[in-house]
């Protein structure tokens, strides 16, 4: 059996600081600049796998060729596919045109045969993730294809090669469908028996945790994702699979609470989590000495935390948990939707990202409103002084407490979640918004619930948190005065540690 790596590192642009490597200090990671990321976080940090991402993003696609030719003693000594990762994550064909999916592809086919001359270990890529997956035939449809292809490329080159079967890893982003993601594992392996006529060897199933989070509120993201991780070992349990769940989470409590500060309480949170993104934040906006020694213990802790399996009891309190919480969160963003929209494009950008619209991939929706990425979503909020972690949770609070449930149960970190992002917090700004419209008034009214029932008043604590205060503070009045807020984004991004 293959290592399964513990931490994968990612390139989402969640990053306020510049990079520790980068040169020009800018802080924008150019696609050119990947290669050289991607190697650092390999030799420098040691995680042990690295995303290369080609969902709606410009992708360098000669990523091996030049990893082998400009890294050659590295990779000989730490050789792809066997002591390190590279794994990628390939377009949704069926929310994005298939023009990188067919790239992708040839990308892993034809690296199998340069790494097979140079005699490194073969193949170096062999399973990619699949984002926005909703049913078990996109699965066996990307796997389909991938046998189709490479027997295609042994045919017209004349090679003799047996690499012909893809690992494809759904990454299973809607509340919904995390809930009832047992359903397409089950139907995964009926496909999957169908055609290639036995069982897989094991499965790495992804966690989505920011997109939950913007479609249906902090709470339900954190709840969803936890029976999600139960119903993927019941499953394995019932089949004798190995499972190695993973979960793509950012730093601030709203994207998932994975802290080089706070690994203790991830790993009382996400008990059975096998493997963790390590999101740009995470890397660049801490102290070096702290990403690393973090990422060692992620690496020595996670393949061993406990199981945590949910009875039929708490997998249906968990699923009315999540229903009570995402309705008063979607009635309160989807009339803001505009004015975030408007006010993300001021969002600086830390990746060439393609559009998220039309043919080169795909916005975020919620109801009939358009939604902008997580991160720029975040951004926004937090810049202004409103995380979005309180929107919604308060009044979740209220309607949980008529059906007698504990979320703590649920979700262990919630009082130090929601104090976390209470150090941002700019009370005078919200104020001025809940006299503006109707949605921020219900914000504000959550913020009162949620301090009534830790007993505590959100606001500035830290002399760091008092500093982001003021940022905030400015970022309200140079809104209203239509000014620019980029630099602003930025510096109070390096306050709390995370552009978004």
């Amino acid at each position: 059996m293959r290592h399964i790596p513990a931490t994968m590192a990612t390139q989402h642009p969640d990053n306020a600081a510049a990079p520790y490597w980068e040169q020009d200090g800018d802080g924008f990671v150019s696609t050119k600049e990947e290669i050289r990321e991607s190697v650092s976080a390999f030799r420098d940090l040691n995680c042990e796998e690295f995303m290369w991402d080609w969902e709606g993003k410009y992708v360098d696609e000669g990523v091996i060729d030049k990893m082998f030719s400009e890294y050659h003693a590295y990779f000989k000594r730490q050789q792809l596919g066997r002591d390190k990762f590279l794994t990628f994550r390939i377009p949704n064909i069926w929310r994005e045109k298939g023009y990188g999916l067919a790239r992708a592809m040839m990308g892993i086919l034809t690296a199998e045969s340069f790494a097979r001359d140079l005699e490194f270990h073969t193949p170096p890529l062999f399973e990619v993730i699949l984002p926005m997956t909703v049913k078990a035939e996109n699965i066996i449809y990307i796997q389909n294809t991938f046998a189709k292809l490479a027997k295609f490329k042994n045919k017209l080159f004349n090679e003799n090669s047996n690499f012909d079967y893809l690992n494809v890893w759904p990454l299973i982003e809607g509340i919904d469908n995390l809930l009832q993601s047992r359903a397409l594992l089950d139907d995964y392996l009926k496909l999957h028996l169908a055609s290639f006529k036995g069982q897989p060897a094991y499965l790495r199933l992804h966690i989505a945790r920011s997109d939950p989070a913007l479609n249906a509120g902090l709470v339900a993201a954190v709840v969803a994702g936890k029976v999600a991780l139960s119903e993927f070992h019941r499953f394995g349990q019932d089949h004798g699979i190995k499972i190695y769940p993973a979960i793509g989470v950012g730093t601030l409590p709203f994207r998932g609470s994975l802290s080089p500060e706070r690994i203790n309480d991830f790993l009382a949170e996400y008990s059975g989590m096998r493997t963790v993104y390590i999101q740009s934040a995470f890397r660049y906006d801490f102290d070096l000495r702290v990403v690393k020694k973090a990422i060692k213990k992620l690496n020595e802790k996670l393949p061993t935390t406990p199981i945590k399996i949910y009875q039929r009891r708490e997998l249906s309190e968990a699923a009315e948990i999540c229903q009570i919480f995402s309705k008063p969160y979607q009635q309160t963003v989807e009339p803001l939707a505009g004015l975030i929209n408007k006010l993300a494009e001021q969002v600086p950008t830390r990746r060439e990202r393609k559009l998220h619209v039309g043919l080169f991939g795909y916005s975020r929706a919620l109801g009939k409103k358009r939604l902008p990425r997580a991160i720029p979503f975040t951004a926004v909020l937090y810049s202004l002084g409103v995380p979005p972690e309180f929107i919604g949770t308060g009044r979740g609070l209220v309607q949980l407490a008529k059906r007698g449930i504990k979320l703590e149960k649920y979700y262990l970190n919630f009082k130090k979640d929601l104090s976390l992002a209470g150090e941002f917090l700019n009370k005078e700004n919200l104020i001025k918004l809940a006299k503006t419209k109707k949605a921020w008034a219900q914000v504000l009214d959550d913020v009162e619930i949620l301090e009534q029932y830790f007993g505590l008043e959100f606001g500035p604590k830290s002399s760091k948190a008092k500093k982001h205060l003021a940022l905030s503070s400015k970022f309200y009045t140079d809104w209203r005065r239509g000014k620019k807020l980029g630099a602003n984004i930025i510096a109070s991004g390096k306050l709390r540690q995370s552009l978004g």
